[in-house]
């Protein structure tokens, strides 16, 4: 692998782990796709670094599970503003 292939996929799942970020928001900060970061998460960084691979699979599962939640208030929002 790469070394800054290596080096992102590093970066990104720490910046998952501090910000607690979903895919979306870690693949606009680092101007990637969400495939790349999935990617990155699941396959290269297990080979880098288990411990930190865990912690971001962690939040990232985390995320997911909110994922219908943050939505259903984005869209009561949306209309709350409308009328």
């Amino acid at each position: 692998m790469k070394a800054y292939i290596e080096k992102r996929a590093t970066d990104i799942g720490i910046y998952i782990v501090e910000k607690s970020a979903t895919v979306r928001q870690a693949a606009k900060a680092f101007g990637v796709s969400k495939s790349t970061v999935h990617k990155d998460v699941a396959e290269r960084l297990p080979q880098i670094d288990m411990r930190l691979a865990k912690e971001a699979r962690e939040v990232l599962d985390f995320n997911k599970s909110e994922r219908h939640i943050r939505g259903g208030m984005a869209t009561k929002e949306k209309y709350a503003k409308s009328h």
